[in-house]
């Protein structure tokens, strides 16, 4: 039987902070390295930005080119948390996404979490 093995609440807290300091830091390693090679991403910004991929993105190269991105086209991009709701296998997030020059944006995003890395993610903006 393939059981799923759960972690702590606290647990998938740190994942998030974790992310959140790579983020900030534009440490495109260290956010890769909290990812399952074969997560899966949805944004609509994806969607925006590359049509072709209806907004989803699928495995670590894929998440690295969109990352490298946009850390290269936005140098000030800053992530500022405002709530982290978890359980023992997903957390959600709230966060104001800023970048100079435009308006702040208000995101929320799905963390799903397998074995200790991330397997999903799913952002939504306000």
């Amino acid at each position: 039987m393939n059981q799923k093995k759960h972690m702590s609440t606290s647990g998938i807290e740190s994942i998030a902070l974790q992310w959140f300091k790579a983020f900030n830091t534009h440490d495109l390693e260290k956010l890769l390295s909290l990812y399952d090679n074969e997560a899966k991403h949805y944004s609509p910004k994806l969607k925006i930005r590359m049509p072709e991929t209806n907004g989803l993105i699928t495995g670590k190269e894929e998440l690295r080119a969109w990352w490298k991105d946009a850390f290269d086209r936005l140098p000030s991009l800053n992530y500022v948390i405002t709530s982290l709701t978890a359980n023992e296998s997903r957390i959600f997030m709230e966060y104001i996404r800023k970048v100079d020059g435009e308006e702040d944006m208000l995101i929320a995003e799905i963390l799903e979490i397998r074995n200790g890395l991330i397997f999903a993610s799913r952002v939504y903006h306000g």
